[in-house]
């Protein structure tokens, strides 16, 4: 898979240290992934969150943090929507949060 915004996740732990190595544990396991269709990702992430629009909720650390995405199967892309703390998480709409730039 190719990860678009992959920018986001690096200014989110640069203000977040402690999710560093976690998001980069995740960005490895996802561009070594093929996934076609949701139910690969919950093979290999039991806690993802499948939801409406191709999206995908991440827990990071433990889930201290939240990470949405939407998965392009068909193009093998996965594109950053949010990554926040979980406070910050139920604060938002996850099927149709964008990324503010």
């Amino acid at each position: 898979m190719h990860i678009v915004a992959v920018e986001f996740l690096r200014a989110f732990w640069e203000k977040h240290p402690d999710a560093e190595q976690a998001l980069k544990s995740w960005a490895d396991e996802a561009k070594k992934s093929c996934w076609a269709q949701p139910a690969e990702i919950k093979e290999q992430y039991r806690n993802a969150s499948i939801l409406k629009n191709r999206r995908v909720v991440f827990n990071i650390k433990g889930n201290d943090y939240r990470l949405v995405v939407s998965v392009a199967y068909q193009y093998q892309a996965v594109y950053v929507k949010f990554i926040g703390t979980h406070k910050e998480y139920d604060a938002i709409d996850a099927e149709t949060v964008e990324m503010e730039i």
